[in-house]
């Protein structure tokens, strides 16, 4: 089954979906995330084909997610790296890999995530930008928000 769009969707997931939805995508930016920022490098390490990789680096540049900078010039040579739009999404990342920890890793947590200000071992969750609690199921509740654009029933 063929996927098709949720851009017509007003829910913040649905369109950030739109962008970084595909798995490759989300592959290509763990990769770059955690410093593997080179074309050949990161084609090597996922084992994507290469119209592929270049198809998502070339969307994420064109949505403003990453950077192309030029590090050669003879021959010309590339690396991405995540602009403030890019790094915002590292926590998306994070939460991802703390429920994969969790839920899919039967031998352990292959990756260990540091936190360079206090240097110690850390589990990534989602806080309360407010009070610092970790948001949890049941313990959030949603309402419209001022970007809900509501149907205007004219009947």
């Amino acid at each position: 089954m063929k996927r098709s769009s949720v851009a017509h969707l007003q829910c913040s997931i649905a369109q950030t979906l739109e962008l970084v939805g595909e798995w490759w995508t989300l592959l290509v930016l763990r990769n770059i995330s955690f410093g593997q920022r080179r074309f050949e490098a990161i084609q090597a390490d996922l084992g994507i084909a290469r119209n592929v990789l270049s198809d998502r680096l070339s969307m994420l540049v064109e949505h403003g997610i990453l950077e192309r900078v030029m590090y050669q010039e003879h021959p010309q040579r590339f690396e991405y790296r995540p602009t403030a739009k890019g790094r915002d999404l590292m926590g998306v990342l994070l939460a991802l890999m703390a429920w994969g920890d969790k839920w899919a890793a039967p031998d352990g947590k292959p990756m260990l995530v540091t936190h360079t200000d206090c240097g110690h071992e850390t589990t990534p969750t989602v806080a309360c930008s407010h009070c610092g609690g970790e948001l949890q199921w049941g313990h959030t509740r949603v309402q419209a928000g001022p970007g809900l654009q509501r149907s205007v029933d004219v009947g």
